[in-house]
Parts: structure tokens; C-alpha cells; sequence
């Protein structure tokens, strides 16, 4: 994070704008929405200049004066902001000096290089600010940006603002614990209050809030789970319901799976707890993990038990949501991007291409009892025992017309190379294989069934591999302009282009 993003309170801060009447104006604009106490120095006067002081004081807490000239660094003293619109660079250079000097935050117009401070893209909704930076280095990005959550952010959200600002003094007295305020908010955001302050009726919503404080409970807190699916890894594959619960826990529980980018997008006062497990190595075991969710939201804390990938895919997620609802806890369940679809898309292979296969299958190469890991598979070096046999009936695999996507199967690759040969599947059947899928490290390795256990050896490191075997792994090749050996497949980013 190479800018870090400020709040300032505009009530009663001295601010000063210098600059040239165009330029000006337009900061004065933005200026103007803001409780500030403004000076204007502007030696030129323009129409546009006039009307934008005359609608700047329109605004009952904006206050301006205006001083006909340049200021030295005398003049500037005593303002805490600084904004200079000059188009003039050595002008502007000069100015920022006597800023400096009078011992002014000073922002330079379009001179990120002589500014202390930049100018974000706001998105306004009254009380609500959103602002949106790049350091100055690509503002058009930061605009684009802006663009996209003025299309994502509700009108109402000001007089969610609003009604926030109303009751502070009360919430702070009548709910003098942190906590507590946050379980009432996320209560009332969610509920029939925040539904009615965003339709207009703040003095509605704040008397209802009101009576709902005075009341009050003597019940003990009641928490919940939501179970969520993190994906394999991209952030940008989270659903959107996934991110809300993230940003409103109080305890995120986690697998090791789970990518340290989508722990970033939790609240950052959230509690973590890792339970990640690994050969040989496992943090918790299931029992515990269910035991402490259910501690959790005993004690009335909103958890979210993130797992990586889908939970109901080989992640043990219907485990846990038993234990949940023998304990009377309150569960949810948020699916998630499983890995046999991101790796498949990544790599551009249809899973049931009408042409290739009527049917996806979804395998672990684990058996049951042998140490299952976390939902997306473990990959090599992942399995509790690697002498297991998996306890399938691999005779139903060995037809044409299917894909297999096999999870938790690097280490076990021998027998499972033999098992799929022996059910009838040919030794020249194409198999790709996919290391850390969807993230920045993914890589890849096309091979076929017959050389797929000598191939494998020399490609996993130590990231979760998911198999797909059949015509399906057959899309990518076939569509490049040339075969790939496989030494330097192994090496292909998972930016590589799917031509075709």
C-alpha cells in the first residue's frame, strides 16, 4: 500500500485555495460541500469564478473569504490545508514552498510530485465518503474505479449516514461496550430500521432505534455460522455474499488453503484462528473445530468458518454443519468456486464439451478414513497415509465419454494411473494437471495416463493439484499452434493465453 488512505474533519479547518479563476472554481466546488472555514486567493476573477462563489455560499456550515492576490508565506500561516490550482509550474513550486513554510499540508493540481497530499476519485452519499486513490499516479484508473461503485452503492446509503450520526451520543452511553454497538448496527443495517432509513424516513428510523435502545434485552447474545466457500484462491472469485459476511465477522476460523488476499478483505478487528491441516501436521482436528465454532457462537459472536473451495466439496462442510445443528446453533452455508471449475477455466478446458463428454465426475483420491484435507484438495505431500488405497469403485470410471476431476490424488498417482488403466481407460488418454489453480502461482502440466505418474513427479512442488483426465484435457493442446513439451509446460503461467 503505497498511499495510505486519511479521513480529515473539515468542521472549522482552515483551508486555503490559491489559484488561477478556471481552475479554482472547480476545487472550490468540491471545497464547498465541506463545513470549512475557506480563504480564496485569486488575483483574477472569472464568470465561472463569480457563480461558483455565489452557489458555494449557499451551503449554511461553508464558510469563504476571498483576498484579491497571491499570498506569501505570511499569509498562509494558520491554514492547515493548502490547495494550489495554478496552471503555472513555477508558480505553483513557488507557492508550495511558502505553504511548507507557513506549515501547511499542501496539495499541488495535477503535481503529485509537489504535493504532501492527493485528491482522491470521491464517491459521495451524504455522511458516506468513499475515496478512491493511485497515489496520483493514474487518476483516469482511480476515475474508472469511482465509475464502478457509484454503480454498486445505493442512493439511500446517506441516510444511513445520517441516522448514524444521530444516534452516536445515545449508542455510546446507553451501549458503552465496542462490541455490543457493533452487534446492535449490524442488527439494525440489516433489519427493518436500515431498510427504512435508506428509503427516506430517517426520523422514523432513528425513533424506532431509539425505542429498541431503551428496551432493551436481558438475553444472553446469540451468534452464528456461516460456513463459506473461499474459492481456490482469486479473490476476484468470492460471491458477493461471501465478502458481506467477511466484512461483519467477529471470528473468521480458516483453512490453510485459504489465500491471504481474502483474509486481507475481512474487518480488520476480527479475531483469526488458524486450523489449517497438513500431512502429518494437523493444527485441530475436525472434533475440535467443531467444538470451537460452537464455543464461538455460544458466546455470541458471528463466525465465518471459511474453507477453501466449496465446502460440500470434499471439505467436510456437512461435518461441521451437523455438529451446528445438534448443538442448536444457527448455520449458514455460502458455496464457493470448487477447483475442478477454476483450474478447467483457467486452462480452457470444457469439463462436458459436447463433443469430449457427457458426464464430469468429482473424485478425491483420498479414502475416506485417510486424513481428507481441505476443500480444494491438498496436493502433494498432503495425504495422512500415501500407502491408502481409495476405497472406490474405480470399474465405474473406466467408460469414454467422462471426465474425471480428481482432487487430493499427486501423491496417490500410481495407483491411481492403474486402477483408471485397469477399469479400461487408455493409457493414452490426455490428463492435465493444475498446481495452485486460479492464483498468481498457477502452473500446469498436460501429460496422458501412461506417462502422467513419471510426468507428475518432476512437475507438483508443494501447492494443491487437481487432476482432469479425459478428452476434456485434450481442449488446450489441441488448440495451440504447437505441441509443448513437457518440460516447458510445467513452466506455463497461469496468464498464458488460451488460444483457439
Amino acid at each position: 500500500m503505497r498511499v495510505f488512505p486519511l479521513s480529515v474533519p473539515m468542521h472549522g479547518t482552515r483551508v486555503a485555495l490559491v489559484g488561477a479563476a478556471g481552475l479554482a472554481a472547480r476545487k472550490l466546488a468540491l471545497l464547498a460541500k465541506t463545513p470549512a472555514d475557506v480563504t480564496l486567493f485569486a488575483p483574477e476573477s472569472s464568470p465561472e469564478l463569480t457563480a461558483q462563489i455565489a452557489s458555494s455560499m449557499a451551503h449554511p456550515e461553508f464558510c469563504l473569504t476571498r483576498v484579491p492576490g497571491w499570498p506569501d508565506a505570511t499569509a498562509l500561516r494558520g491554514f492547515a490545508l493548502v490547495f494550489i490550482a495554478v496552471e503555472d509550474r513555477d508558480a505553483g513550486t513557488e507557492l508550495a514552498r511558502f505553504a511548507r513554510a507557513a506549515g501547511a499540508f499542501v496539495n499541488v493540481v495535477d503535481r503529485p510530485d509537489l504535493s504532501d497530499f492527493h485528491v482522491p476519485a470521491i464517491v459521495e452519499r451524504g455522511e458516506v465518503v468513499v475515496a478512491i486513490a493511485t497515489g496520483g499516479l493514474a487518476p483516469s484508473l482511480a476515475r474508472f474505479v469511482r465509475a464502478k461503485v457509484e454503480a454498486a452503492l445505493p442512493s439511500g446509503l446517506g441516510f444511513l449516514g445520517e441516522l448514524a450520526r444521530r444516534l452516536e451520543t445515545n449508542l455510546r452511553h446507553t451501549l458503552p461496550v465496542a462490541g455490543d454497538r457493533r452487534r446492535f448496527w449490524e442488527k439494525l443495517l440489516h433489519g427493518p430500521i436500515g431498510q427504512r432509513a435508506q428509503a427516506g424516513d430517517v426520523a422514523g428510523a432513528e425513533a424506532q432505534a431509539l425505542a429498541d435502545l431503551a428496551r432493551g434485552t436481558d438475553e444472553a447474545p446469540r451468534g452464528m455460522v456461516h460456513i463459506v466457500g473461499a474459492g481456490p484462491g482469486d479473490p476476484d472469485l468470492l460471491t458477493l455474499r461471501a465478502l458481506r459476511l467477511l466484512q461483519a465477522a467477529d471470528v473468521v476460523v480458516h483453512d490453510r488453503l485459504v489465500d491471504p488476499r481474502i483474509l486481507d478483505l475481512a474487518r480488520r478487528d476480527a479475531d483469526f484462528i488458524f486450523v489449517g491441516k497438513k500431512a502429518q501436521a494437523h493444527s485441530m482436528s475436525q472434533a475440535a473445530i467443531n467444538a470451537l465454532l460452537i464455543a464461538e457462537a455460544r458466546a455470541g459472536r458471528n463466525v465465518v468458518r471459511l474453507k477453501g473451495g466449496d465446502p460440500f466439496i470434499f471439505g467436510r462442510g456437512g461435518e461441521e454443519v451437523d455438529a451446528l445443528k445438534a448443538a442448536g446453533i444457527a448455520v449458514s452455508v455460502v458455496p464457493g468456486v470448487t477447483a475442478a471449475l477454476a483450474c478447467a477455466a483457467s486452462a480452457g478446458a470444457a469439463l462436458t464439451h459436447r463433443d469430449y463428454a457427457h458426464a464430469v465426475t468429482f473424485l478425491t483420491g483420498h479414502a475416506c478414513g485417510e486424513g481428507i484435507g481441505e476443500g480444494i484438495g491438498e496436493g502433494i505431500g498432503e495425504a495422512a497415509n500415501a500407502g491408502g488405497r481409495p476405497d472406490l469403485d474405480w470399474s465405474a470410471f473406466g467408460g469414454s465419454g467422462q471426465t474425471l476431476a480428481i482432487y487430493m490424488g499427486a501423491l496417490r498417482v500410481d495407483g491411481l494411473v492403474a486402477r483408471l488403466l485397469a477399469a479400461g481407460r487408455p493409457s493414452e488418454e490426455p490428463v492435465l494437471a493444475v498446481e495452485n489453480g486460479s492464483r498468481p502461482e498457477e502452473r500446469r502440466l498436460w501429460s496422458t495416463l501412461g506417462t502422467l505418474a513419471h510426468d507428475l513427479g518432476r512437475f507438483v512442488q508443494d501447492g494443491p493439484v487437481l487432476l482432469i483426465v479425459g478428452e476434456a484435457a485434450r481442449q488446450r493442446v489441441d488448440h495451440s499452434d504447437c505441441a509443448i513439451p513437457v518440460e516447458i509446460q510445467e513452466f506455463i503461467h497461469a496468464d498464458a493465453e488460451i488460444t483457439g
